[in-house]
């Protein structure tokens, strides 16, 4: 069934943790991005603050230019997954083996103009790949359903491949997405910006949980 997994994105250790606040007692599974001020040009709070509540899944997005030391940083805290960029710089056997030896996830995220070729090489050493569709960096963007050509193209290839999408996702949108093959979709500002983010959640996943039994 397809997955809502809230984004967790912030400056400050103040804001970080009310955006936990709001979604802890409704999800399950939550994205934490984080930026590093280069690849990404905005700079969210460091590796070491990053925390969740106990037992929730979280997936870490670095969306760092040199991603190594930050992914050493936070997978002490045992990470469901950790997601790299495959426009990011440095050697991608590192963070695989990284992953491998804490028994953590790893996943590539691929901007919007990054075809999925790029990482047909390590696409079998892959459990996520993230369609990124938002505004690097903060949340926003629209969903670009031109995108989902990636979709197709990665199930085509590794059919039990989990596909993430970040960007745009809301109400009007995700049943589109899931209808695309999506499993895991992140959401930021359409939870973290409306007044009731419990209830968002849920709409989210209720239409998610309709369109993907049909």
């Amino acid at each position: 069934m397809p997955i809502i997994c809230p984004t967790i994105l912030a400056d400050n250790t103040e804001d970080y943790a009310w955006q936990i606040k709001k979604i802890a007692h409704v999800a399950h599974r939550l994205q934490i991005d984080l930026t590093d001020g280069d690849l990404a040009k905005s700079k969210t709070i460091s590796p070491t603050k990053a925390w969740w509540p106990a037992g929730m899944k979280a997936d870490i997005h670095l969306m760092y230019r040199y991603p190594l030391k930050a992914a050493t940083a936070v997978i002490k805290h045992r990470p469901n997954l950790i997601i790299v960029h495959a426009e990011a710089e440095g050697i991608f056997e590192d963070i695989a083996e990284l992953c491998a030896e804490h028994q953590t996830k790893i996943g590539v995220a691929l901007l919007a103009s990054t075809p999925p070729t790029v990482i047909e090489s390590v696409l079998s050493r892959l459990d996520h790949v993230l369609i990124f569709s938002g505004v690097f960096g903060s949340f926003g963007g629209r969903a670009n359903f031109s995108l989902l050509e990636k979709v197709k193209y990665l199930k085509s290839l590794k059919p039990d491949v989990e596909v993430g999408w970040d960007g745009g996702v809301n109400d009007q949108t995700v049943a589109e997405l899931v209808y695309g093959g999506v499993d895991v979709l992140s959401v930021g500002g359409y939870i973290q910006n409306s007044d009731n983010p419990a209830k968002a959640f849920k709409v989210l996943q209720r239409i998610a949980d309709e369109t993907g039994t049909t």
